[in-house]
């Protein structure tokens, strides 16, 4: 009898710290990793590359990192931020001054004969950091706000003078999500990326003159939401009305100084016919693999482009379009299910949060993976610019793929330790 009331406590003691868990939250990134390593191996089959076999071991180092990280409180964080934070920097600086270069950029440092990104953990590096300051402070305030994106932009402007563009348009993203979920007002972060779309709606008046009243619309709305969002407001409004012209006739100036190699690699995935043997072919390419994939795809192994690498990068950035063609659209969609699952259960576990800290650091994470999946996914079907931007534990990438794993783990400690434990507290 005793002996049986022994084990029962004993068995009690190793199931209690995981009974918080969200398994789900582990199962599907093990499964994507899995299936990752797949797909990998289809797109090289060909060419006698081990990419996928170093995905496969990648992920299980990765996942069990992730399931250290679950079993360790989130909230230790909170005291090393700043720690992070300089860390982060330095290991940036690093780069600039010491890294590898390849493609055209210098994104890596050499360590013992791998090649380690830090752009890619500087991802985690900001989500802890400004979790820390806005649980804080909570980001309703314009000198919290400024403070924040004076605070993003050091390491923002680190990753793109690398340059990459792709990771420094993930910290803009990060940074808004968390600002929305700091209780930041939605017509500030509206007039945020206004000067980025007026720069834009600026260069689209030479296609067609309906586009001077779109432009006009646009210029006058935002004057609207400064007037009701900003303190003094008819200053505010002014103000918003200046910075939107200045910046859409800035924006007009840069893109004339653009030659026109560089004007194409931001533009032709609008009609990537225009030049289909340079820059619209990848994106001709992918489209043609993910049409011929139809409903069941043509099975694995037996996709015409990805057997043949008529596609360039489809182990890394174009993954999706491996799979839109061997498994079709059922199995694009399974995809997109298992990221919506992993978006929601974050979500929940972001609501369920014990503290705002936990709470931030959840939707940090999930800022990050939404961009990232809708980014890439629109990239393969044409529907946004190639911008380097990997699928989440699909693409072939050890740092990407480390990051993303201790993301989850970083989520899974947020759901843990979401209720005081008395043995703990």
């Amino acid at each position: 009898m005793l002996q049986k009331s022994f084990s029962r406590i004993r068995w009690k003691s190793l199931v209690q710290p995981w009974q918080h868990t969200d398994w789900l939250l582990f199962a599907l990134p093990g499964g994507l990793t899995a299936f990752g390593g797949v797909m990998i191996r289809s797109t090289e089959l060909n060419q006698g590359w081990t990419d996928w076999y170093q995905h496969w071991i990648i992920g299980a180092i990765g996942f069990v990192i992730a399931l250290v990280i679950a079993r360790v409180r989130y909230d230790t964080l909170m005291a090393s931020r700043w720690i992070i934070y300089g860390v982060t920097n330095l290991s940036l600086l690093i780069v600039i001054f010491l890294g590898t270069s390849a493609l055209g950029a210098q994104r890596w440092i050499t360590i013992g004969g791998f090649n380690v990104q830090p752009s890619e953990f500087a991802k985690l590096g900001i989500i802890v950091t400004l979790a820390a300051i806005l649980s804080d402070r909570a980001a309703s305030t314009l000198p919290v706000l400024v403070r924040t994106l004076a605070i993003t932009a050091v390491p923002w402007a680190l990753v793109f003078v690398q340059p990459d563009l792709g990771t420094s348009l993930v910290f803009g993203a990060i940074t808004l999500g968390v600002l929305y979920w700091g209780n930041a007002n939605p017509g500030w972060l509206l007039l945020l990326i206004s000067p980025l779309v007026s720069a834009i709606l600026f260069n689209l008046i030479s296609l067609s003159p309906w586009f001077v009243g779109l432009v006009a619309i646009w210029v006058v709305l935002m004057a609207v939401v400064a007037w009701y969002t900003l303190p003094w407001h008819r200053f505010g409004a002014a103000g918003a009305l200046v910075v939107n012209l200045v910046a859409g006739e800035l924006g007009h100036i840069a893109w004339g100084i653009l030659k026109d190699y560089q004007k194409d690699r931001i533009i032709l995935f609008l009609d990537p016919d225009k030049d289909p043997l340079g820059g619209g072919y990848h994106l001709i390419q992918s489209r043609i693999a993910i049409g011929a994939g139809e409903l069941w795809g043509r099975g694995l192994t037996k996709g015409t482009q990805t057997q043949l690498n008529f596609i360039p990068e489809q182990h890394t950035d174009f993954i999706f379009s491996a799979i839109g063609e061997e498994l079709g659209f059922v199995g694009c969609f399974l995809v997109l299910l298992a990221f919506w699952v992993i978006c929601l259960r974050i979500i929940i576990i972001a609501q369920n949060a014990r503290d705002d800290f936990g709470s931030l650091l959840a939707i940090g994470v999930l800022s990050m993976l939404v961009f990232q999946v809708v980014v890439n996914v629109s990239m393969t079907i044409g529907l946004a610019p190639v911008t380097g931007i990997p699928l989440p534990w699909l693409s072939y990438g050890r740092s990407a793929l480390l990051t993303n794993f201790i993301a989850i783990g970083l989520v899974q400690s947020v759901a843990n330790f979401r209720q005081r434990l008395n043995f703990r507290d």
